[in-house]
């Protein structure tokens, strides 16, 4: 390695490895247990890396990251804390740390991570901010990288039933990171020392198949991933496995691409064992549902092929807007194969609109019908969401009037579609809901719903 590294923290033992690895590896070391000091060397231009603590004698190290990026753009900090709960890790993305390491921390691997970081500042040291690793990105697995809405609230769920022990069913589309959920949800709680054990339908073959995940698992975490495609004799396993935990039992998890509730229905999935692994209900978004973060989930499978030894690359205006129009089926695994490639195939650092369309070219662009999705109740999917709005409340009940509020949420997009559907015709669209045209009227004006060119009122 070569370049000059600050390093933050207020433990002396941490300063002391630290320096004496990055020196032993050809850097240069500056190190404080100040963020006043830190920030006066980053205000005079020293460093080409900072690697710091985030509780601080003088201050919280994650509320200087602004500061360092505004003092000194590029500039590389890899964060590490002992408080390694994923809100910290939250924190340190939103901020646009370039990585994060809870503390007890592998030195060899922030070894690699820092040689990564002084690479990517050596090469490209005016081209933009290195984007933040997220907990857990290790080679091949998705990122849990979004700052819209939902993954927020998303990430707020599962800090808050991270150390529970309510079971876990995580849905969502093929390609959504659900797996990596499952694994944050352990990672970042009390087990993270403890076995996480992804269960096969092979491991539940035999009467001992059970009793075997069971001694895997420790008290750790157990994942059945894509619970829905199990057979109904290894549902059964599970269900008997499930009602004979004693105590130490493990934290279970479940994944599924399909809607349960709509396959017990249908008889396909048992109702014992979809009732035992929903305690709380994780919701993945697809791409489509949080387009903002497809630029941010862009950049950063850049700057990882980049880290792997691959072309400095990014992308034109004009070849970012076709990569947000695209509907993005297969979700963020889809994204990174098609960013992977296009690392290879463009012809100069900044990626063309062309380019994007050749390797988009053959892949599917229009979304396709979720599994099941074409048997999906109206009923199942509402109250889908409405567990969800449930959930995101963390077991506390939601503010009273929560009947008139939902009544409200389902009124206004029902009325403006029905508009849309019957080009503003105010009495057509009377007539299609089943209501009288002086209610729809009020409805309007009550919904505070905005009359366009296409919704005349007549």
């Amino acid at each position: 390695m070569d370049g000059t590294v600050l390093v933050a923290d207020d433990d002396r033992t941490i300063r002391t490895v630290l320096t004496q690895a990055l020196t032993r590896a050809g850097c240069k070391v500056h190190a404080t247990s100040s963020l006043v000091t830190l920030m006066r060397w980053v205000d005079e231009g020293k460093g080409d890396l900072v690697i710091s603590d985030v509780v601080m004698p003088d201050g919280n190290g994650l509320e200087q990251l602004p500061l360092i990026s505004e003092a000194r753009p590029g500039l590389p900090v890899i964060v590490i804390s002992a408080q390694n709960t994923i809100m910290t890790a939250i924190q340190a993305a939103e901020a646009e740390a370039y990585d994060y390491l809870p503390k007890p921390f592998d030195l060899p691997d922030l070894m690699k991570r820092a040689a990564r970081a002084l690479e990517v500042k050596r090469r490209a040291p005016a081209s933009r901010t290195a984007t933040q690793s997220s907990p857990n990105d290790h080679e091949g697995e998705l990122p849990l990288v979004g700052r819209t809405a939902v993954m927020q609230a998303l990430y707020r769920l599962v800090a808050r039933v991270m150390n529970t022990q309510l079971p876990v069913l995580i849905t969502g589309e093929s390609g959504t990171g659900k797996s990596l959920i499952a694994r944050a949800v352990h990672d970042f709680s009390d087990r993270r020392s403890l076995p996480f054990v992804v269960v096969s339908p092979s491991d539940l073959e035999g009467m001992d198949g059970p009793s075997a995940v069971l001694s895997r698992a420790k008290g750790g975490s157990i994942l059945f991933d894509e619970v829905s495609d199990l057979s109904e004799a290894a549902q059964g396993r599970i269900v008997r496995m499930l009602d004979a935990l004693g105590e130490n039992a493990p934290r279970i998890m479940a994944t599924s691409q399909s809607d349960l509730m709509v396959r017990m229905e249908d008889g396909q999935f048992r109702e014992d064992l979809f009732y035992r692994l929903g305690g709380v209900t994780v919701d993945v978004p697809s791409l489509r549902e949080r387009v903002d973060d497809i630029p941010l989930l862009a950049d950063h499978f850049l700057t990882r092929a980049e880290r792997d030894g691959a072309p400095l690359r990014r992308f034109g205006d004009a070849a970012l807007d076709l990569v947000r129009a695209y509907s993005w089926p297969g979700n963020v695994r889809q994204l990174e194969n098609a960013v992977r490639r296009l690392v290879f195939t463009a012809t100069s650092e900044e990626i063309t609109r062309n380019e994007v369309e050749m390797v988009l070219g053959n892949q599917p662009a229009i979304e396709p019908l979720r599994s099941g999705g074409e048997g999906d109740k109206l009923s199942a999917s509402v109250a889908k969401h409405l567990r969800r709005y449930f959930d995101l409340h963390g077991g506390v009940l939601p503010p009273p009037g929560l009947y008139n509020r939902i009544l409200k949420e389902v009124e206004g997009p029902l009325i403006e579609i029905a508009l849309d559907a019957t080009g503003g015709n105010q009495a057509k669209c009377a007539d299609l809901l089943g209501i009288n045209r002086n209610t729809l009227r009020k409805k309007i004006t009550d919904l505070d719903i905005q009359v366009t060119r296409r919704r005349k009122l007549m």
